[in-house]
């Protein structure tokens, strides 16, 4: 057998400055073989990432540093190495691809020169050549166009071609090892399943050791040959795919893989509560051509959209990127415009209702989304951001921060943390945070875009439960915009499939996923990572 690619051992990442403990990852072994790709699962905070970040040399300096231990690439000692040392073996011999393109490209330089600094840096091309190997690996990366979007910025690419573009920068100059940190996290089924078969065969063509983190099983189990389990900085588990998907031995893996949610709806009755939202014909376009610019572009984000959602139902939108879902829920909350159609809520047309008359109405309709981090103010406190919107509609602050106090027991977090700030919470706490904030204007009408997506699958099962008790207590009608098709089975009662702006098919959760009859419906549930495995649940 030959000599792996990556070989840790007895890795120890210091903490300084004051945490819950002394070292982010202690006691890590783990390897990677050439033309092998290595899982590394676990909750937010195990240590994945840091471990990553050990390897490539990137720890934050003040904050982190390797203790003790070692870490070799190819035989050759990393943590020995100097900061130019590292440089030079950086991009060369080992790289990574981070979880979010968006901010790891830099938006003002095009994305063709961003693939050449690597070559300009590592290697003795003239410009001409850079160029032409540049385009090589795109073509290689299978994006589209490849001479045209050399010269794009980030901005007029897809998540998912600049996911792609990230891999091909880091595999520019066939690095021995490839580091991927959460890279289809946020990506749509479809996508996530391109970008997954992209790594396999750029790994299987140059032969690359892969280190692969994701709390996703479904990832797992389509692309692991090996899987480390890690829990507080430390391994507590790891062997060969079949092993530990199907025969696990911790408790706490086996804790991970009941908390993935089924690809099986359970058995729902239908909601019989008062319509609390109905759309028809809801349009939203973006671009308008004029005499002055009759080629300008023009994109029917939504068409013709029609739906409803009752009280104490959960309504799911599914679909790729792109396919208007998000759109149709800014629309029906009125951050954006409809170009035309029709919005009741509780049957009172707002879609024509300008911003003065809509004022009295938003407390309402409220919305949680993707990043409770950003969606929350860090420099007030979660008590603050919780009383704001009731006191902007006349609630005294007093009562205000009764309801505060109330709702933060409501969403299982102590009401004596209303006086900390964002920060001092962890990813799942800070959602609770934003629902709680969201309960406090008693909406009738709940918006969950893409809520728990960015949270590890432990957490977003807290949650997912969390917001099913919330809209039984409060009776809520709840839209729920997903591209996780096992979140959308376990939480939805009836489901509407959209592609390009258009819904597909609607119908009943457990229909559809039993029978799904449209031909874009089938091609999602195909490309679901593990779609056939029910993990924790048996074979």
């Amino acid at each position: 057998m030959s000599a792996p690619v990556l070989e840790i051992s007895n890795l120890a990442v210091a903490i300084h400055g004051g945490g819950d403990r002394a070292h982010a990852v202690q006691g890590i072994d783990l390897s990677v073989g050439a033309n092998e790709i290595v899982c590394v699962v676990g909750e937010s905070g195990s240590g994945k990432s840091v471990t990553a970040q050990a390897v490539m040399g990137l720890l934050p300096k003040g904050s982190l540093s390797v203790r003790s231990g070692s870490i070799r690439l190819k035989g050759e000692e990393l943590t020995q190495k100097s900061e130019a040392e590292l440089r030079a073996i950086r991009g060369r011999q080992m790289a990574m691809v981070f979880q979010e393109p968006m901010t790891a490209l830099n938006p003002v330089e095009r994305v063709g020169n961003q693939i050449a600094e690597i070559l300009e840096i590592h290697t003795i091309l003239d410009a001409k050549g850079r160029r032409e190997r540049v385009l090589e690996i795109m073509r290689a990366v299978h994006l589209p166009d490849p001479e045209h979007m050399i010269d794009a910025y980030p901005h007029q690419l897809s998540g998912g071609q600049r996911q792609r573009i990230m891999i091909a920068a880091a595999l520019v100059l066939d690095p021995a090892l490839l580091i991927a940190d959460e890279p289809t996290t946020a990506l749509d089924v479809t996508t996530q399943a391109q970008i997954l078969s992209l790594i396999r065969e750029m790994q299987a063509r140059k032969k690359t050791g892969v280190l692969f983190i994701t709390h996703d099983f479904g990832v797992v189990s389509e692309i692991a040959d090996r899987v480390v389990v890690m829990q507080f900085g430390r391994v507590v588990e790891q062997g060969p795919r079949e092993n530990v998907l199907r025969r696990p031995r911790e408790p706490y893996t086996r804790m991970l893989m009941a908390a993935v949610p089924s690809m099986i709806p359970p058995s729902r009755a239908p909601a019989i509560g008062a319509v609390t939202l109905a759309t028809t014909g809801l349009h939203k376009t973006y671009g308008k051509r004029s005499f002055w610019q009759k080629r300008a572009r023009v994109v029917n984000a939504v068409n013709d959209v029609t739906l409803e959602v009752r009280r104490g139902e959960t309504l799911g939108i599914v679909g790729e990127s792109g396919s208007g879902k998000s759109t149709v829920a800014r629309c029906i909350a009125r951050l954006v415009d409809p170009t035309s159609g029709r919005i009741a809520i509780e049957g009172r047309d707002i879609a024509a209702l300008s911003e003065a008359q809509m004022r009295p109405l938003r407390r309402g309709v409220q919305m949680v989304f993707q990043d409770p981090y950003r969606s929350l103010n860090p420099r007030r406190t979660v008590g603050e951001a919780i009383i704001e919107g009731p006191m902007n509609f006349g609630v005294s602050r007093d009562a205000a921060l009764k309801r505060a106090r109330a709702l933060m027991s409501t969403v299982h977090l102590s009401p004596d943390a209303l006086d900390r700030y964002p920060h001092q919470f962890s990813g799942g706490q800070r959602q609770r945070i934003c629902i709680a904030r969201a309960l406090a204007m008693e909406p009738y009408l709940l918006i969950g875009d893409e809520p728990v997506s960015a949270l590890d699958v432990s957490v977003q099962a807290q949650v997912l439960k969390l917001l099913d008790e919330v809209r039984r207590q409060f009776d809520l009608a709840v839209l729920f915009i997903t591209h996780d098709l096992r979140v959308a089975a376990q939480v939805c009662d009836r489901l509407a499939v959209m592609q390009k702006g258009i819904i597909v098919e609607q119908g009943a959760t457990a229909d559809v996923f039993a029978n799904p009859r449209h031909p874009y419906t089938r091609a999602l549930f195909e490309a679901a990572p593990g779609r056939h495995q029910e993990f924790g649940r048996g074979d």
